[in-house]
């Protein structure tokens, strides 16, 4: 394993512990440790156990599956500029949860938003393989993938622009920035499953990605099945991007920017930087969540805000480099 690796899992893990001891409870490491395993007195276990653990949990979930899957569509699509968005499944999650605010049905039961988020992701899977059908290629895929999210973007528009409720449109917004704060360990173990098999299904395509990068012609005389990659990758994806929306929001720009950061020190191999990609997604947005609780604490700034400032800037320098001709 490559050095690098290792330094990223250990930048990685320190994150996750900063993470656990960040916040507006003033506790001390030593107390923090003994609160997390329920020694402790009064609520700082509560605080612990069920606070600070379920977010930095779904930091480092969801940052690595951002990180993986970005990695993983830029390989399949030999495309610089492709990220999990693509498929169109994050958006079709983020309406389905504007639809459970929208309706009131988030206030019915905490659980109503992530469901309402994650039947919208499987709308978008089901609406996306209708669209791509079993032998569409990578360029069908992109565009269905383009059309569904224009179609969930339209949805949400309307929905914030016919919203009656003030209240429910500013709720819509905010949650639309994306944010790990008031998470429980429930939504950790309703998006946890199904983006570890999202995960899995990812990593076992990863000798196929390689093969990939040598053309199709070349993949498929080495036993690759365009149809068998494409329906792997997809699913993964979408158990992973579904789910993290659910729970998080919209996050974007993590699986666009964590591979360009990584190529040079992993190389553009799709099967060294897969692994490389999660850890670094968990690293960037550990980073950022615990950004904003050290940032104007006072005024809930927004994960999803804090991750577009990083990765903006990046994007527009790799527009830069490509209009210029350079290599990305």
């Amino acid at each position: 394993m490559r050095p690098a690796i290792w330094l990223l899992a250990g930048l990685a893990l320190c994150l996750f512990a900063i993470s656990l001891l960040t916040g507006p409870a003033g506790i001390g490491p030593v107390q923090a440790i003994t609160a997390l395993f329920g020694l402790g007195e009064g609520p700082m276990p509560i605080v612990m156990r069920e606070i600070r653990l379920p977010r930095a949990i779904l930091g480092f979930a969801i940052g690595a599956g951002l990180g993986m899957t970005g990695a993983a569509m830029q390989g399949y699509l030999r495309n610089p500029l492709a990220e999990p968005g693509l498929i169109g499944v994050s958006g079709m999650a983020a309406l389905g949860a504007v639809l459970a605010i929208q309706t009131g049905l988030s206030q019915v039961s905490g659980l109503a938003l992530p469901f309402a988020a994650l039947l919208g992701a499987a709308g978008g899977i089901a609406l996306l393989f209708m669209l791509a059908g079993p032998r569409g290629g990578s360029i069908t895929l992109i565009l269905s993938g383009v059309a569904i999210s224009a179609l969930a973007g339209a949805g949400t528009a309307l929905v914030l622009n016919l919203s009656p409720n003030p209240y429910a449109a500013n709720e819509i917004v905010f949650w639309l920035m994306g944010s790990l704060a008031d998470r429980s360990m429930v939504h950790v173990w309703l998006a946890l499953p199904p983006m570890l098999l999202g995960g899995y299904m990812i990593w076992r395509t990863r000798r196929a990605l390689d093969a990939l990068t040598l053309g199709e012609a070349a993949a498929a005389a080495l036993g690759v099945s365009p149809e068998r990659l494409r329906y792997q990758l997809v699913v993964g994806v979408a158990l992973i991007v579904g789910p993290a929306t659910a729970v998080a929001g919209a996050i974007g720009f993590v699986g666009l920017v964590v591979p360009h950061i990584l190529r040079p020190l992993v190389g553009a191999r799709p099967s060294a930087l897969l692994l490389a990609a999660g850890l670094g997604g968990a690293i960037l947005l550990l980073g950022a969540d615990i950004s904003v609780r050290l940032i104007l604490p006072e005024r809930d700034l927004k994960l999803g805000v804090i991750t577009a400032l990083i990765g903006a800037p990046l994007f527009l320098h790799l527009i830069w480099k490509t209009r210029s001709g350079g290599r990305l």
